[in-house]
């Protein structure tokens, strides 16, 4: 058995909603340029699917009317009516607008959704690790929040359907996860885990700790949304307590996560006040968490992150970097000051907007301290200790 499989298909780059959309394709680039360039990504570690998720795939959790609009709004001329349908479908909106070639990119990342968790189910792989995937906020009907169809939640039910496994999900994104939330809400063996900034100030506004799912899947939903401006300390504290917990008493079969990376302090897109320490810190405790609970199994998928150059690159290698124990973690775990590698920085420094950071970890003296920390951190606390009270 393989320790490792990087999941990765070129025609994942078409998912593209357009130059000025802060949901780009470059961030996988930089990150595939990142990983090489660090050598920790060597071609005989990467698998393609086969081809694109097809519509008996896809209708495991989406609607057959969406796969249709989706797959007519994807031509380059769509009909009028169907262009005039569009908003029924959430496909008319700045955020999430139809584009040509729409339904085979996202059936595409989809596809290597589904076969990096077929990689892992059958054991040809301990981990596997789409960097593609992490579409979390479609829905059976819709799609919303960048998100055209919901690969993770696509996946999660491959497995439900094929093998009868449990499945611990486990969303890092700063936005709730919250397709993937509804798509298990009654499923008693599908526990969904999301930590985010509250949705009382962030979009979907959704994810409080009393959703805790309905029906038989009461009790297998949990939800821990941070305050505004939360820090290192008290989103890792809340993150290891709660989620430690749930895979307890859970007792998965696989866990299935979402790495997005958005809640960084250079974020745009939301007010968290995080460094790279939380990136490097997390996936080694679901790595923990995989092999106490799931015998290893474990695919991590994308997601969310917005500052493309600065954060996205170092934290989506972080997850493959802790998948293949690589000597790099090793180093950060010992608090080393590890240096990015020179020819990314000289490829990309010129091009990059901003100046990007010559190390793996950010430089904290760099970081203003929020003033209202103490108050934040009891905050959270209290929240975390609420999300997990009833196990």
């Amino acid at each position: 058995m393989t320790n490792a499989i990087f999941v990765h298909h070129s025609d994942s780059t078409r998912y593209h909603f357009g130059e000025q959309h802060p949901f780009s394709p470059v961030r996988m680039t930089l990150t595939l340029d990142l990983l090489r360039a660090a050598g920790a990504l060597q071609d005989n570690q990467i698998d393609s699917p086969s081809g694109s998720a097809d519509e008996s795939l896809l209708s495991l959790v989406h609607r057959a009317d969406y796969i249709n609009t989706v797959q007519h709004l994807s031509l380059d001329l769509p009909a009028k009516e169907m262009a005039a349908a569009a908003g029924k479908y959430g496909l008319d909106t700045e955020d999430t607008p139809f584009f040509p070639g729409m339904h085979a990119a996202a059936a595409t990342i989809t596809a290597g959704s589904v076969h990096a968790a077929e990689l892992v189910m059958s054991g040809t792989a301990t981990h596997a690790y789409h960097m593609a995937g992490g579409l979390h906020h479609a829905f059976p009907d819709r799609g919303a929040g960048f998100c055209v169809y919901n690969d993770a939640a696509v996946a999660i039910q491959y497995i439900r359907k094929t093998y009868g496994a449990r499945v611990l999900y486990i969303d890092t994104d700063v936005h709730h996860g919250d397709g993937v939330q509804w798509s298990f809400y009654d499923d008693p063996d599908v526990c969904t885990y999301s930590i985010h900034e509250t949705g009382k100030f962030l979009f979907p506004g959704t994810g409080f700790v009393h959703e805790k799912g309905a029906d038989a899947g009461y009790g297998a939903c949990f939800n821990v949304p941070m305050e505004p401006y939360t820090e290192d300390d008290s989103w890792l504290e809340c993150f290891r307590s709660s989620i430690t917990k749930i895979a307890e008493v859970f007792k998965p079969d696989i866990i299935v996560s979402q790495h997005g990376c958005d809640a960084h302090a250079y974020d745009p897109l939301s007010h968290i006040h995080c460094s790279m320490r939380i990136y490097q810190e997390m996936p080694v405790i679901i790595h923990e968490l995989a092999h106490k609970h799931t015998e290893g199994r474990w695919v991590a998928l994308g997601g969310g992150g917005y500052d493309w150059w600065r954060v996205v690159p170092r934290a989506w290698s972080l997850v493959w970097l802790t998948m293949t124990d690589h000597e790099i973690v090793d180093q950060l775990n010992r608090l080393e000051d590890v240096p990015l590698p020179q020819a990314w920085l000289d490829k990309y420094s010129s091009v990059s907007p901003e100046l990007l950071p010559a190390s793996w970890m950010d430089d904290q003296s760099q970081v203003m301290p929020i003033p209202r920390r103490a108050e934040i951190e009891v905050k959270n606390r209290q929240t975390a200790a609420i999300a997990v009270q009833d196990l």
